[in-house]
């Protein structure tokens, strides 16, 4: 494990490198979105701006935590960051808009969200690519994934790793889940990217787009009649109060991508420059491990809570489905299909 750990340190730092000098630089004024003091190198002093749309305890906010810790760190105490979670500063298209102007320095914003800007992050929802949260977590290895990266250098936006909340599974008010057959005609809660509604449209269910607060009330009250979830959302909103039926299906990874301000990146000194991505670098590491971690701890915890947990073994069933999404948007996108081609097994 110290070893993939060292190895991934290794490719971040310079994938975020190379990321980064695509979108190029220019460093000599203080970041619009950060409050500066000084400058020179050695002095300039800054409070950045940190926001996305997870609770406090969700791995979102602990990478942006561990970036704060980075960041004080290496500089000496000279860089601080106000993290602001849980949409204080917006929803997740206001924060990429303020993010796009320098309003907001750095953030994590949803691949769901993502996949509505750029077509490539679609690749990540192409179904039953991964096995498990850590063979998902070491696709940010592959060029594809890096290639999506890149292109929100055009948007104005440098895109410098993924943070995982872990991959989606299927919570059920009556009865687990084995076949697509089993789906037909249920209204399942989804997140509203284009790929995750055309593979629950594809098994024959009714993909329910609802806001997070939302979905609580609605599965008790049977408006839906179960969910696509992860499992850290599923601990951290307690749905396993009112449905008790998991089945891990691990049919697709959810990540965020980490974002920094390209407008506040290109005002600061290159040294300051290279502070900023070594700290986001290493947060983004530490947190691909800790996702791991996480999901194994929720997964304990959801047990513990009287649910009802069982393994997909009829994987077999869904392949048909999977292979005409990947075919579908493989042939709209070269990365995706380069990304399809790197990790399906």
């Amino acid at each position: 494990m110290k070893k993939r750990i060292f190895t991934l340190l290794c490719f971040a730092s310079l994938a975020l490198s190379l990321v980064v000098t695509a979108c190029g630089s220019k460093a000599d004024a203080p970041p619009a979105g950060a409050s500066a003091q000084g400058g020179n190198n050695s002095s300039a002093t800054y409070t950045f701006k940190y926001a996305h749309v997870a609770q406090p305890t969700h791995i979102a906010n602990k990478v942006a935590e561990k970036f704060k810790q980075e960041l004080d760190t290496r500089s000496n105490g000279r860089m601080k960051l106000d993290i602001f979670p849980a949409s204080q500063l917006g929803s997740e298209k206001d924060m990429y808009q303020q993010i796009q102007a320098g309003a907001i320095d750095f953030g994590s914003i949803t691949n769901a969200y993502l996949s509505t800007r750029s077509e490539s992050f679609n690749g990540w929802f192409m179904p039953f690519l991964f096995s498990d949260l850590e063979s998902a977590t070491k696709s940010v290895q592959t060029e594809a994934s890096q290639n999506m990266l890149k292109e929100l250098g055009k948007q104005g936006t440098i895109g410098v790793g993924y943070v995982f909340s872990g991959n989606r599974h299927i919570l059920m008010k009556d009865g687990a889940i084995q076949s697509p057959e089993q789906l037909q005609g249920k209204k399942i809660r989804i997140i509203g990217s284009p790929a995750i509604q055309d593979f629950w449209k594809a098994v024959g269910a009714g993909p329910t787009p609802m806001p997070l607060p939302e979905v609580y009330t609605a599965l008790q009250t049977g408006v839906i009649d179960g969910i696509d979830i992860d499992l850290d959302a599923l601990v951290t909103q307690k749905y396993y109060e009112i449905a008790k039926d998991l089945t891990l299906t691990n049919h697709m990874t959810f990540p965020s991508v980490a974002l920094i301000s390209k407008s506040t990146y290109d005002k600061l000194p290159t040294d300051d420059q290279k502070i900023v991505t070594d700290a986001f670098a290493s947060a983004i590491i530490w947190g691909l491990t800790e996702s791991i971690t996480m999901e194994k701890n929720n997964l304990e915890e959801l047990k513990k809570q009287g649910v009802n947990v069982m393994e997909l073994t009829k994987k077999d069933t869904f392949i048909p489905i999977s292979e005409e999404l990947y075919k579908q948007y493989g042939e709209k996108n070269g990365i995706i299909k380069d990304f399809i081609t790197a990790n399906k097994k």
